[in-house]
């Protein structure tokens, strides 16, 4: 098979299994991989899998190239990304990499990547990765194989960071995922109280894809809280890096309203502290962040950017609208929907009242959830370009990651490339929805102009 070069992303390899990617074309970038590993002078890494049906072949051949490199591999087994993450830190080995769709449809796989300290992996790095295959420019060897869980490990390391201050009923939704056969125990272990939904392992996600971004995929679980009386439900997405929270009154609330109540209690022990979130996020995260004494800091979305900012910044806290929140004080800088979902816990039990009150005191504008523009791979980036330097002639725009228009009498608008799929992400905020579906009709008339971009529906 040809290496489709669309494969290698600005923050993993990913594409369709059969149609991009197969045992041989991973046993390439593992090689590749570990060949970027040993160069700087790495000699073991951490590698695991989610369970998607392709995983495990994949992961197979993944760790063969990476030992014909040259470079020993830790099996981790089927294991949630941040517990890779976690694995490669904690255990001080040279990088980590765990074979993942995510949150993307079944017939999607891919890897993510990173180094030592768990330290992701740049666009230009990944790309390095297709440029050594393509150049056969590949190291050779023999590395070793051990296989090594991290479960009990990262049970006591977040065991040691939280301590809920009262017993909680929590319903868990896994989607299926690979966080079913995790965060169940460890919030018992915590001392909740846990309904399980959809926590049984099965990689064909016969209920629903495991994305809490998708407000669709968070019915049953808003259904599931009020109706068995439970304090809160957690979702997170396929391979656990991603949380989504509901309240006992079985409200959804949107990651970046989330990452509100994180950053107040960071605050709290670190008075003027930056936080970082990305582009997508709600103007209500960045005023609520000043009000409590914070710095905001507002970045381009993708877990890897916002990784890499809060290594360079020195940064504590982070998170995004898809989900991802980010943990530097007194951890490794990494996203982990798990250890989120144990943060949010601890909030819960500390507070008085039920949950639905600390989001109570957050505004809540009226905004779209993440919307989706088909765009062909080849062009998403051309169109976004054009349009941004469209936009600027005419309105206010940050352009750190696509742009951000904001517009006269309140208000921003959205459209930026995604790096993961063919589509612009458009986002709306504004005080009313009648603003917003002035917004929109802005934005949609400048893309309605590339006939091969297919507008949302609504």
């Amino acid at each position: 098979m040809p290496l489709n070069p669309h494969i290698f992303r600005a923050y993993d390899v990913r594409g369709r299994i059969g149609a991009d990617i197969n045992p041989d074309v991973f046993r390439q970038v593992g090689r590749a991989y570990g060949t970027l590993i040993r160069r700087v002078g790495g000699r073991t890494v951490a590698v695991g899998q989610d369970n998607r049906l392709a995983s495990t072949e994949l992961k197979a051949a993944f760790i063969g190239g990476v030992r014909e490199a040259g470079v020993s591999v830790v099996d981790l087994t089927i294991t949630p990304t941040p517990l890779m993450y976690f694995a490669t830190a904690h255990w001080k080995l040279d990088g980590g990499a765990n074979i993942t769709g995510s949150h993307n449809p079944i017939e999607y796989n891919g890897v993510k990547m990173v180094y030592a300290g768990a330290a992701p992996l740049s666009e230009d790095e990944i790309q390095s990765l297709r440029r050594m295959i393509e150049g056969g420019n590949l190291e050779s060897g023999a590395g070793g194989l051990e296989t090594r869980p991290p479960r009990e490990d990262y049970y006591a390391a977040v065991l040691g960071r939280v301590r809920p201050a009262r017993r909680l009923k929590v319903v868990v939704d896994a989607g299926n995922g690979v966080a079913g056969i995790y965060a169940p125990e460890l919030l018992r272990r915590l001392g909740c109280e846990v309904v399980e939904l959809f926590c049984e392992s099965d990689g064909r996600f016969p209920n629903h894809l495991p994305d809490p971004e998708d407000p669709e995929t968070m019915h049953a679980l808003q259904a599931k809280v009020p109706e068995v009386g439970a304090d809160l439900g957690i979702a997170y997405d396929g391979d656990a890096d991603r949380v989504g929270v509901v309240d006992e009154r079985g409200r959804r609330h949107e990651a970046d309203l989330i990452l509100v109540l994180l950053a107040r209690d960071l605050l709290s022990r670190h008075p003027g502290a930056q936080i970082v979130f990305d582009v997508k996020s709600s103007q209500s995260l960045i005023d609520d962040i000043r009000a409590h004494g914070g710095v905001p800091v507002m970045w381009k979305t993708g877990h890897s950017h916002l990784k890499r900012k809060m290594r360079e910044d020195r940064i504590l806290l982070g998170g995004e609208v898809s989900g991802h929140m980010f943990f530097a004080e007194n951890y490794y800088g990494v996203d982990d929907g798990i250890l989120a979902s144990c943060k949010v816990i601890e909030l819960a039990a500390r507070s008085r009242g039920p949950l639905s009150g600390l989001f109570d005191t957050v505004p809540h504008l009226a905004a779209t959830p993440e919307l989706k523009a088909m765009c062909p791979d080849a062009e998403k980036f051309r169109v976004v370009a054009e349009l941004t330097q469209e936009l600027k002639r005419r309105y206010d725009v940050i352009d750190i990651d696509g742009a951000r228009v904001l517009f006269p009498g309140g208000g921003w608008g959205l459209v930026r490339a995604s790096n993961t799929n063919p589509y612009l992400t458009l986002r709306f905020e504004a005080a009313t929805p009648a603003r917003i579906a002035e917004m929109k009709r802005v934005i949609y008339g400048d893309l309605a102009r590339y006939p091969f971009v297919t507008l949302p529906a609504e």
